[in-house]
């Protein structure tokens, strides 16, 4: 199973952060509605990524909630009809709760950088540093860090779980 190393971090200056993404970029940035819709399973997370009407991902993933860098095991398969399969997933397992979002994506070397614009919750940067074949842990958790660093993001930033976990606390984030 494919896996990465993950940080999510409240993004306190949003535009600085994505000013420094984009110069640490090695592409433009790609701008991508989602709006994943999160089902009711016994272990791990499973969500319906709708990316358009014709297009989906669906995305099982397991990872400790914990803050700072952590590993994340996942699988994605491509969809091509995201609302019938958002049904049968519905009939089957309950719908937990849909997260709408705006992704700013930067990619730098091997790490997907994620600037999110969250409905209802704010703004966010996640970082997936995306291990290759054979690839410690602790390497890719030493790139996280670097990178964390050089987008200004400080460790009070960092948060633990999905955005799905802080839409269902009374609080918020």
């Amino acid at each position: 199973m494919p896996a990465n190393i993950e940080i999510k971090a409240r993004a306190r200056n949003f535009e600085e952060i994505k000013a420094r993404a984009e110069g640490l970029s090695d592409t433009p940035v790609e701008v991508i509605p989602q709006e994943d819709i999160f089902f009711n399973v016994p272990q791990g997370r499973l969500k319906l990524r709708v990316l358009t009407p014709n297009h989906g991902q669906l995305i099982y993933y397991t990872r400790p909630d914990q803050e700072g860098p952590k590993r994340s095991d996942y699988h994605i398969a491509q969809i091509t009809d995201p609302e019938n399969l958002k049904r049968v997933l519905e009939l089957a397992y309950g719908i937990r709760g849909v997260v709408k979002k705006t992704r700013y994506l930067y990619l730098v070397g091997q790490t997907r950088v994620h600037l999110d614009d969250v409905q209802g919750l704010g703004q966010f940067m996640e970082l997936e540093v995306v291990l290759r074949e054979g690839q410690a842990d602790a390497e890719g958790r030493k790139i996280a860090e670097g990178l964390m660093a050089s987008l200004g993001v400080e460790r009070s930033d960092l948060l633990e779980g999905a955005y799905m976990d802080l839409l269902e606390k009374p609080s918020g984030v």
